[in-house]
């Protein structure tokens, strides 16, 4: 099945001269390129049949002749500005759709009920210059860099949106080339990750949601087998980590929903664990530099989410609770205000950062590290080879160790302080993700399941009274030197403390059903 293969990027309309005439563009330039108007149009039902599957159809009129195209959903490739996808084409003699070779596509059961519609039909068009590029890389890969400037609209052209982005697509070769190549040209160009194809858009441009981003990116599991080795589960699971990263940085960038900030928040965290794994592992300069500008995306991610649990977690249900003619309610508005004042602060930070090119420059170099043939580390000549044996097995040592290393803190559980609970709260964080990530490599889902749900719980009651920790530092920093926050502080001590000793009446049961719960990857 023929596969297409490419990275793409947003890109200021006005750049793509200077792109052009860019020497990274110069040093791989492998022939003249061309010029190209390319008007395409979209099929689907009403409803968005296709859509939903991830299936795109399209009707293409280029160079005076007719090619339909069927795309299937993003494959397990993908990472970040990279898609992979499945690509059928046939050439056409006039501007009418071939349905019979629609059914000789991997997506036939789809697309015939799509077809059985009687509303299918045409959604949208895309118009534009696409300028075209040959490329050569000195691995002797080759890929075409595509510049496309022009316009989506509705069929009635009532409606448009631009489009200007770049597609570097592989012709031969591995993917790593691809990122290499569009890092030289983000470090000196306004680039930006965009992950919404031309169809993606033009169904929220018909659905009148925002540019392609619809729903915050959650974590997924990763694409693994039983029987593959540890480079391949970790390289897999580098790139799922890079997608849910990538996928929110749009809605977080233009909508104000806290779930954007969260969810790339919780794909830097879980890929700073799977870097984690690879440290010991790898003399690899680009993975220790990679986890450094992780560390800068976490930290601008960090205070916003902190700042958003305060407010919608905290300080709204206690004025909830204190009843809105109450004096806490009261005395609690005035620090509602700080605290909103200080989030959006916060939230523009997050946003800058996401906007910025030192971003996009972090998602194509761990795109880069997961496209690595082994992270760039050799195979030994003899001895032992981490990288190269069994995911099932490594995962096993793995897991081995972080357990015993949650239950050696939880041995400090009763009476605890706050920093011992805090050591339990990552060390079974950590425990949890390498959990999630190698899960799919074992047969036994369900034991897996119940394993997590066990440590899920724990995780969630130690979460929440670390959240309280935080609250009582934002409170100090927001109620300094205002004499007129002072109640409004006492009143969320005392929240913090009634709510803390019911997650502490909780926490024992939870240790103990952790305790109990067999480990999934030593089931036979």
């Amino acid at each position: 099945m023929p596969a297409e293969v490419e990275l793409k990027l947003g890109i200021a309309p006005g750049a793509a001269g200077r792109l052009l005439r860019h020497p990274a563009l110069a040093a791989a330039r492998a022939g003249r390129g061309t010029r190209t108007r390319l008007v395409a149009t979209y099929f689907d039902t009403p409803d968005g049949l296709l859509a939903e599957e991830g299936i795109g159809l399209r009707l293409r009129h280029e160079r005076g002749a007719w090619l339909q195209t069927v795309k299937g959903p993003p494959l397990p490739a993908s990472s970040g500005a990279l898609v992979a996808r499945d690509e059928h084409e046939f050439p056409l003699a006039g501007p009418e759709l071939d349905r019979q070779a629609l059914t000789r596509t991997p997506w036939s059961r789809p697309l015939q009920r799509a077809l059985a519609d009687p509303a299918f039909g045409p959604r949208f068009v895309t118009d534009f210059l696409r300028r075209t590029v040959p490329l050569r890389f000195a691995d002797a890969s080759t890929a075409l860099l595509c510049i496309d400037c022009g316009e989506l609209r509705d069929p009635d052209g009532e409606q448009q949106r631009s489009i200007a982005e770049i597609e570097i697509e592989q012709f031969t070769g591995a993917p790593l080339e691809l990122f290499r190549f569009a890092a030289l040209l983000a470090a000196d160009l306004p680039l930006r990750i965009l992950m919404a194809g031309k169809a993606e858009r033009g169904h929220a441009l018909l659905r009148g949601d925002p540019d392609g981003w619809r729903q915050p990116v959650r974590a997924a599991a990763p694409v693994l087998t039983a029987d593959g080795d540890a480079a391949s589960a970790l390289a897999a699971i580098v790139r799922e980590c890079a997608g849910q990263i990538a996928g929110n940085a749009a809605g977080l960038v233009h909508d104000d929903d806290p779930e954007w900030v969260h969810q790339m928040r919780v794909g830097t965290r879980r890929l700073r664990a799977c870097l984690g794994l690879l440290q010991p592992l790898l003399p690899a300069p680009g993975v220790a530099a990679v986890a450094a500008e992780l560390r800068w995306l976490a930290a601008a991610l960090g205070r916003c989410r902190d700042l958003d649990v305060y407010v919608d977690e905290l300080l709204a249900p206690l004025a909830r609770a204190a009843g809105p003619d109450s004096t806490l309610a009261h005395a609690l508005l005035p620090l509602q205000q700080a605290a909103a004042s200080a989030r959006a602060d916060a939230r523009a930070g997050a946003r800058a950062a996401v906007d910025s090119p030192r971003f996009t420059r972090l998602v194509l170099a761990v795109g880069a590290l997961g496209a690595l043939p082994r992270f760039g580390v050799p195979e030994p000549a003899s001895g032992d080879d981490p990288l190269g044996q069994p995911a099932t097995a490594f995962a096993a040592q793995l897991l081995d160790r972080r357990h015993r290393r949650v239950r050696r803190r939880g041995a400090a559980l009763a009476g605890g302080s706050a920093a011992e609970r805090h050591a339990l709260r990552i060390a079974a964080k950590k425990m949890r993700y390498g959990a999630e990530f190698f899960a799919p490599a074992f047969a036994h889902r369900k034991p897996a399941r119940s394993f997590g749900a066990s440590l899920a719980g724990l995780q969630d009651l130690l979460g929440q009274l670390n959240d309280g920790v935080t609250a009582q530092r934002l409170t100090g920093e927001l109620a300094a030197d205002r004499p007129d926050l002072a109640a409004a502080a006492l009143g969320v001590a005392g929240w913090i403390a009634a709510t803390a000793v019911a997650l502490e009446r909780d926490l024992g049961p939870a240790w103990k059903q952790f305790r109990r719960t067999p480990r999934f990857w030593r089931q036979r």
